[in-house]
């Protein structure tokens, strides 16, 4: 089963990459566009830290390494799940999601093999670049252990964004577009760039325990430098990717059941 599911997968990827290759200027101004919203970013901290010399005892790297941290799990899930906007405000509104019910795969898996988002390569590069230079500075080592750990949580990050996309965007199958909802919600994420210790408790309590959006950045590069012990950044991030994806396909699944098509 997992081997048919790879090969679908690329193919999908194979057929999408011929439509981009009809727009290939698209796919590069997109590409800049995102290197170029990082770059603000960068540039906002470097800004901050020009006139203190730490944030609530965290230095310009140590932020810098979180900040970082923040673009590989969203990159991920924005390359791989993007397909999940076009969920929540068009495909469900539409009609269109009828085509997903009649193909014997899982409709999921095909909803999200079917378009990928190129431009989220731009998250990839800056976060993988910031990691290293913000590493060096700091003067981290990373044993094979620590390495392993890394990639787990990037993984567990992109789960959870992907979780409370798919979550938002399923509530379309009752109110038919939920796009504004999902952006709202997703909009939080700003707030894992930085240390949730700058924040009022109102703030903390909802990306920590309500939208878990402290678990994809914070909590676990918060670890790497020694600032959050294994058991709340390690054991909390796994525990909140398990919790939001059973909670968000669930949803997914209860939201098929009610679908009725366009016009009714």
């Amino acid at each position: 089963m997992l081997k048919k599911y790879v090969k679908l997968y690329v193919k999908f990827v194979a057929q999408y990459l011929k439509v981009l290759m009809e727009y290939r200027l698209d796919f590069f101004i997109g590409l800049l566009g995102f290197l170029v919203t990082q770059g603000v970013g960068i540039i906002f901290i470097f800004i901050i830290f020009e006139q203190i010399p730490s944030l609530n005892g965290w230095s310009f790297n140590e932020i810098l390494f979180i900040y970082a941290f923040s673009q590989l799990p969203r990159g991920l899930d924005h390359l791989l799940t993007d397909n999940l906007w076009l969920l929540s405000g068009r495909i469900i509104a539409r009609g269109e999601f009828d085509k997903y019910l009649l193909k014997p795969i899982n409709p999921l898996f095909h909803l999200l093999a079917e378009r990928f988002q190129p431009d989220a390569i731009g998250e990839l590069i800056v976060g993988v670049m910031l990691i290293v230079y913000s590493t060096i500075n700091i003067g981290m080592s990373f044993s094979f252990l620590d390495i392993l750990l890394l990639l787990l949580m990037i993984i567990c990050g992109a789960v959870i964004y992907t979780s409370i996309k798919l979550f938002f965007a399923s509530l379309a199958f009752w109110i038919k577009n939920s796009q504004s909802i999902l952006w709202v919600n997703y909009s939080l994420s700003d707030f894992s760039k930085y240390p949730i210790s700058i924040y009022g408790k109102t703030v903390r309590l909802i990306i920590t325990l309500v939208i878990p959006f402290a678990f994809t950045a914070y909590f676990p590069a918060a670890y790497f430098v020694h600032k959050e012990g294994i058991y709340v950044a390690i054991g909390g991030t796994v525990l909140a990717s398990i919790l939001t994806f059973s909670v968000a396909y669930y949803t997914w699944c209860k939201g098929i059941s009610v679908y009725e098509s366009a016009g009714n």
